[in-house]
Order: C-alpha cells, then sequence, then structure tokens
C-alpha cells in the first residue's frame, strides 16, 4: 500500500482522506508521523481530522505556542501533537522532551519536522500535503526507514 498517493479535490475532502491515513498509519506500525508541506497547506485540519477518527475527543488544534498538545483516543492512549514552526533550534526541542515523547511508543502527530530533523526517528510515517491550488490538495505517504 505504501507509498501512497491520494488526490484532495477540496479541502472538505480532507476528512475522508484522514480515513487512508490512519489505515496508511496502521500498516506502517509506526507511532511518529511527520506531516510536511506550506504554510495553510491543511496540515492541522487533516491532522484534526485523523485524531478525530482515532476518538480523540478533545478539540484539536495546532500547538504552534505550546509546541506539544496532548491529547487522549478512543483507547486513552496519549497522542502527542507538535508543531515545530516557531522552535529555535533543536536544542530547544531537546530541553522540552522532544526526543522522550518521540521515542515514547505513543502516537506523535509532527508539523515541521523539518526544523528537528536530527530528532526525527525511523521508522516514521511522512505525509506530504501538496498545494495545487486554493483547495486542491495531493497528499503523498511514505515511509521512511
Amino acid at each position: 500500500m505504501l507509498p501512497l498517493t491520494i488526490s484532495v479535490p477540496t479541502l472538505a475532502d480532507l476528512p475522508a482522506a484522514s480515513r487512508q491515513v490512519q489505515a496508511a498509519l496502521s500498516e506502517s506500525g509506526c507511532s511518529v508521523v511527520a506531516f510536511e508541506g506550506e504554510m495553510g497547506a491543511g496540515k492541522t485540519t487533516l491532522i484534526r481530522a485523523l485524531a478525530q477518527g482515532l476518538g480523540v475527543g478533545d478539540d484539536v488544534s495546532s500547538p504552534t505556542f505550546a509546541l506539544v498538545n496532548e491529547y487522549r483516543d478512543g483507547r486513552n492512549q496519549p497522542v502527542y501533537h507538535f508543531d515545530f514552526y516557531r522552535i529555535d533550534s533543536v536544542e530547544e526541542a531537546e530541553r522540552m522532551g522532544a526526543s522522550e515523547y518521540l521515542d515514547s511508543g505513543y502516537l506523535c502527530l509532527v508539523e515541521w519536522p523539518a526544523r528537528v530533523a536530527e530528532l526525527m526517528p525511523e521508522p516514521r510515517l511522512e505525509v506530504r500535503l501538496d498545494v495545487l491550488s486554493a483547495e486542491a490538495r495531493t497528499i503523498h505517504i511514505t515511509l521512511i526507514r
């Protein structure tokens, strides 16, 4: 199944695409998912839909200033949502315990992973959102080993 490319004609289709991301996540067995894409590509929207599909009842929003939000899935397991856009250095990420989160075995959904590339473990799932137009996206899912 991997690599996988998903066509998303409108942003309203992101929740349906999230089910395919969830299936790829399940198939891969990875606990770390790196979400790549330009600002406004729909990373947080896709993560919100994915979290809902996993049974997260909390309001999922980008942890831009907090750097990490913790949610609980339908099995009461932690789900960590990172946004490293505003991180100043890998050292700052290390000080906030990013490595421990990423190595915890719990699901870690990471926006702007390139900012902390040297901390990103393998294997991991990479989900890249390419903007085609104001509404259309292509999602590429790859297993990184």
